[in-house]
């Protein structure tokens, strides 16, 4: 356990959880981009503009942008950032949606939680406005695309 322990960062030497100090670590600006797939039926790929609930496309890139803004209130250890810009992209194909979410800051922590968070979301609300009518979607292949940082 201590050596699993001194491996991450959000575990001190007795193994307890914890909050990483960042304080001393100079500014850097940061960028992560996440993914995220939703697999659906073509009939339902096609209707993701006008759905019962509405459109899934619009709500699905609200919601993620909105989750990646509200991500230390979700995920306990992480820190409260002021993103500079989040952005989600939702392309639909033949019988998915493939969806892109990029979070930047100027910060002493990366933003790979915040990207991570808002393509989650974002397929998660694809999902819940479509669910009426395709009850075979899965959710898919979520995660990290690349994290860039930069000294500022």
């Amino acid at each position: 356990m201590r050596r699993m322990a001194n491996d991450l960062s959000h575990v001190d030497e007795a193994g307890a959880v914890r909050m990483v100090d960042v304080g001393a670590k100079p500014l850097s600006r940061r960028r992560a981009v996440a993914r995220a797939e939703v697999r659906m039926a073509r009939e339902t790929a096609r209707r993701l503009h006008d759905l019962p609930k509405g459109d899934a496309l619009t709500t699905a890139q609200l919601a993620g942008i909105m989750a990646a803004k509200r991500t230390s209130e979700l995920i306990p250890l992480c820190h409260p950032l002021a993103l500079s810009h989040v952005a989600v992209t939702l392309e639909v194909r033949d019988d998915s949606v493939e969806i892109v979410a990029t979070a930047e800051t100027t910060a002493q922590t990366g933003v790979e939680m915040e990207a991570l968070t808002a393509a989650s979301v974002a397929a998660l609300t694809v999902y819940d406005m479509a669910k009426a009518i395709d009850k075979q979607m899965v959710i898919a292949e979520v995660r990290l695309l690349e994290k860039t940082k930069e000294q500022v």
